[in-house]
């Protein structure tokens, strides 16, 4: 366990273990307890996934197993890279491209939390992303 200041809130990390569906990716998440954010984005590729997430530092992500079944999936601007199983489909995890170091992991995939139990999912405007505005 680890703990994180964010203001002037302490928060413990925990790992937990992040798996796809059929087993074959796994990775280790340290994540703050409670989540800091949890959130949904409305950007044309999130919103197809449906998916909850909350983002980690460099630092709280590892893959232990199946890196070789990972593939990539980037669109628009080429640097977000979106991780998902080759085997079962899942999204895992993202860097998103307003911060490629850090990771958005799948709340659904993390063992022993229900993303249907989360409270304060925001909503993150990536259908508007700062880095699209025109100059």
């Amino acid at each position: 366990m680890w703990i994180s200041n964010v203001g002037n809130i302490v928060y413990k990390k925990i790992m937990k273990k992040l798996t796809c569906h059929c087993g074959g990716v796994e990775a280790e998440v340290n994540v703050p307890q409670p989540f800091i954010k949890v959130m949904r984005c409305n950007c044309s590729i999130c919103k197809r996934k449906g998916t909850v997430m909350t983002m980690v530092g460099p630092d709280d992500f590892k893959i232990t197993k199946g890196s070789e079944l990972l593939k990539i999936y980037k669109y628009h601007t080429k640097t977000a890279q979106h991780f998902f199983c080759s085997n079962c489909g899942i999204y895992t995890h993202h860097n998103p491209r307003s911060n490629p170091a850090m990771y958005g992991i799948n709340i659904g995939c993390l063992e022993g939390v229900n993303v249907f139990e989360l409270e304060n999912v925001s909503i993150n405007d990536g259908k508007n992303h700062p880095l699209d505005k025109k100059k």
